[in-house]
């Protein structure tokens, strides 16, 4: 077993594709690793650790930024399809053949196409709070988080209470919560990302989300069983997004939280762990 923790594993370098990527690799050797993709300016400080060590216990955990992410090098991509690239020449650089991809928001879309153009390399995907191409909402930012991002809030991490929890009072009692967890990890932590990070993702969000001609198609050749989660309430990717990617991915199920917004795995982190452990153990 990895002495290390979500809060203890020290950020490691590896070169690929030109770029100097960080990660952080934790947890139980010796199976299919976990690699998480993040959302829309997140780095690896913004993972949840009661997710990433309630994985860790049984499964290595891989967390990694992404070409111009915080502390790994190079420009973020305008599409998505770019930073698909990059996460394949990461995990190929460490060596692995094959890992099972988790992918949130943002890292569900890189994860989908990380899905398509690696078969070989990901067993299986687990797509949290995110959607397909073309998806409903999804040219731009929703109306909702267009709202959330042009707040402003008497501290930065309140973004977070209204991006991933819904208004109810239990809901923001589990957003507060989380809130501590994040930032539980005091030393060695990432640098926020740069300023040039959103309007570039942005750039490659709205590519992806542009209206097509049978958009979901592609869905079809994602052939790796592949968990969908998300909450029943999520305005920043809205929760029917969810429920075509599983209409539309052939061996694809569903599990949708009450009273939850985009971050349901943070509102319900021991249900969500079981839940994903128990899919891959399949």
């Amino acid at each position: 077993m990895n002495a290390h923790t979500h809060q203890t594993a020290p950020t490691q370098y590896v070169e690929a594709n030109g770029i100097r990527f960080a990660f952080r690799r934790f947890g139980k050797p010796g199976g299919v690793p976990l690699v998480f993709n993040m959302h829309f300016i997140g780095t690896m400080d913004h993972w949840d650790p009661a997710i990433t060590d309630g994985f860790a216990k049984d499964r290595e955990v891989i967390l990694f930024n992404n070409a111009g992410i915080a502390s790994s090098s190079g420009e973020v991509p305008t599409t998505i399809e770019g930073m698909a690239v990059n996460a394949a020449a990461f995990i190929k650089a460490l060596g692995l053949s094959q890992v099972d991809v988790l992918g949130f928001s943002l890292g569900g879309l890189v994860a989908q196409t990380l899905a398509l153009d690696e078969p070989q390399l990901v067993r299986k995907l687990i797509l949290v709070g995110t959607g397909p191409r073309s998806g409903e909402g999804m040219a731009s930012l929703t109306p909702e988080a267009q709202q959330v991002f042009g707040a402003t809030y008497a501290e930065p991490d309140h973004l977070w209470l209204k991006v991933f929890f819904t208004d109810s009072q239990a809901s923001q009692a589990t957003g507060h919560a989380f809130l501590k967890r994040l930032r539980s990890r005091t030393e060695h932590r990432d640098p926020e990302v740069s300023d040039s990070v959103a309007p570039a993702q942005i750039e490659a969000l709205s590519k992806w989300g542009a209206p097509r001609e049978k958009p979901y198609d592609y869905l079809q050749n994602i052939t790796q069983p592949t968990l969908v989660i998300n909450g029943s309430s999520d305005v920043i990717i809205y929760t029917v997004n969810s429920y075509i990617l599983q209409q539309h991915i052939p061996n694809a199920q569903l599990i949708l939280y009450p009273d939850a917004n985009h971050g349901s795995q943070y509102q319900y982190p021991e249900l969500f762990v079981q839940h994903v452990s128990g899919f891959l153990a399949q």
